[in-house]
């Protein structure tokens, strides 16, 4: 599309889902927030728009063929936050998403000799508590007895939370300052707070301990075995740099147990082609309420106009796109410090947003390999995959004193020497991605500074750590190094400069206590409005965070769509 037809079509509505300014990649989602918020205002009667910087439409939910013939999904791999109402409000069924479920979820293979001949152990846990039960029983017949009220009482706590997953946080200005109609609309805002609070009822105390705790003070409440406390621990630290002893990594562990697929909860699935799928049946979605999407279109600045109010976009190219609101999908520090003009923003606004904690500990590596990982824990003959290749592979989780150190080095500035590794073969359940007889695997390993030691990764660090990743997957699956037909490093900087992750982080923040709820991103900035009145986040950086597929977008539309009825 010629630039000024770009810049003249009435919209009312800008979401940026990508934008690049000079060097610095500017945006991405982890997940598709914007396609979703689009479909949303679309619905509401505002004339939207949306532009991703790439490519490829999704933000970091992206399937890309890095390999010939095999298809991966890049960054974000395993599909479960996306929040039911919006999966069924948009028909995302109708518009080709496919889920392929997995179970069990998880196999934890240990390093040991077997005892006479057997095979080393392992623990897979799935759906089915007494198959769970048999094989925790392995290690501890009280860990097997003590699980599925523990599993109970997760799902309790996670079940309390959804009232305050699809709603913008409580309205505190509201009650505050501004007429008696914002102080009404304010107090409807307490509403999911005391429905959160009714589900919670006697456990409240267990609530609120499990969202302040280290997660090691829960497990050990709980459990002896080592197996089952370091393969559930590792819910408590995936994709934050924290240890299973910090405190809120409690919270962490019950953030990845609200999700759910397919109504089954807690569950993670593999989307069909890759998490790319995801990000295409919601754009079609938004396509058929006639959202326009846009790719290839690199935001450079948001446009503030003398009044101080947002009047749109300027591409980098240098087209302006005028429009009544901008929502940005960045996370708040590119959106406010790359492409807001800083004259605009005052000084304690922009020193708060320089203090928002974007710190990752991840290193993702796609590898396309001509044969399946066979488990010495769990050998299957004939390259025939077992129910065990389906599920997230814990590689050195034997214990939490590995996962410990692990953190403790990176904490040092140094790439882990036995680092966790969550592997996933999603092509054993979905054949489109891999040419037959292979497989895509995909490597979630921590943990992993930005910088080593002070200086930034060269591609020297990314092939000697991918070295270090390799040689423990061969202690685990002997002949894994041999299969290996190409791998795709992706070291924190990496995730940054493609994806738009500020430090790497799959949140867009830390989800750590004090950048959460009220606080997330900004005690100043919890409910999707900016400094800038008619500009908007809508990206995991705002409540409720990283992973829950639609919830910011879904919030921000009906703040954006309120605030619009009231001007």
């Amino acid at each position: 599309m010629a630039p000024a037809a770009l810049a003249n079509r009435g919209w009312r509505a800008v979401t940026l889902a990508g934008t690049v300014t000079g060097s610095r990649s500017s945006h991405t989602a982890l997940k598709s927030n914007y396609d979703a918020l689009a479909a949303y205002l679309q619905k509401g009667g505002l004339q939207a728009a949306v532009l991703e910087r790439r490519h490829v439409l999704g933000g970091a939910a992206v399937s890309e063929e890095i390999f010939p013939g095999f298809r991966f999904s890049r960054c974000s791999y395993l599909l479960s936050l996306l929040r039911p109402h919006i999966y069924r409000d948009l028909e995302l069924k109708k518009h080709g998403l496919k889920v392929y479920m997995r179970d069990p979820h998880a196999f934890t293979p240990l390093l040991e000799e077997g005892v006479r001949g057997a095979p080393p152990r392992s623990l897979t846990l799935g759906s089915d508590l007494a198959s769970n039960q048999m094989e925790i029983g392995k290690f501890s017949q009280k860990d097997a007895k003590a699980y599925p009220e523990f599993v109970a009482h997760l799902e309790r706590l996670a079940d309390a939370m959804n009232p305050l997953l699809d709603a913008p946080p409580v309205d505190i200005p509201g009650f505050t300052s501004g007429s008696l109609r914002r102080r009404v609309a304010a107090a409807k805002t307490l509403m999911p707070i005391f429905r959160c609070g009714l589900k919670l009822g006697k456990n409240l105390p267990d609530f609120y301990e499990i969202i302040t705790a280290p997660i090691m003070k829960i497990l050990t409440q709980w459990f002896d075995s080592e197996p089952l406390r370091a393969t559930l621990a590792t819910d408590g630290v995936i994709g934050a740099m924290t240890s299973p002893s910090n405190p809120g990594s409690g919270y962490v562990l019950l953030h990845h147990v609200m999700g759910e697929v397919e109504k089954e909860k807690g569950a993670w699935g593999y989307v069909e082609g890759g998490m790319g799928g995801v990000s295409q049946a919601i754009a079609s979605a938004a396509r058929s309420y006639g959202v326009d999407i846009f790719t290839e279109k690199d935001v450079s600045q948001i446009l503030v106009g003398s009044d101080g109010d947002a009047k749109g976009v300027v591409l980098k190219d240098g087209t302006e796109i005028h429009s009544k609101v901008v929502l940005s999908n960045a996370t708040p520090y590119i959106t406010f410090k790359n492409l807001t003009p800083q004259s605009a923003l005052s000084s304690k606004f922009i020193k708060a947003v320089d203090q928002i904690d974007y710190t990752s500990p991840v290193t993702k590596i796609n590898v396309a390999v001509d044969k399946l990982p066979n488990f010495l824990a769990s050998p299957t003959p004939g390259d025939k995959p077992g129910p065990h290749h389906q599920c997230s592979i814990h590689l050195n989780c034997e214990s939490v004193d590995v996962l410990e150190t692990a953190y403790k080095e990176a904490k040092n500035e140094r790439p882990s020497a036995r680092p966790m590794v969550e592997m996933t073969i999603p092509s054993v359940l979905d054949p489109t991605l891999a040419p037959p007889g292979c497989h895509v695997v995909s490597l979630f390993t921590q943990f992993t500074p930005y910088y080593i030691e002070g200086r930034e990764w060269t591609d020297q660090d990314r092939e000697s750590f991918a070295d270090t990743v390799f040689d423990w997957v061969e202690q685990y699956a002997p002949g894994f190094k041999k299969s290996v037909v190409g791998r795709d490093i992706l070291a924190p900087p990496d995730l940054e400069r493609i994806f738009g992750l500020t430090g790497g982080n799959i949140f867009h923040g830390s989800m750590s206590l004090d950048q959460l709820y009220l606080t997330r991103p900004l005690p100043s900035l919890t409910d999707y409005r900016s400094p800038i009145k008619g500009l908007y986040l809508c990206g995991s950086g705002c409540h409720p965070g990283g992973g829950v597929m639609g919830s910011p977008g879904w919030n921000a539309a009906l703040t954006v769509i309120a605030d619009l009825k009231r001007r």
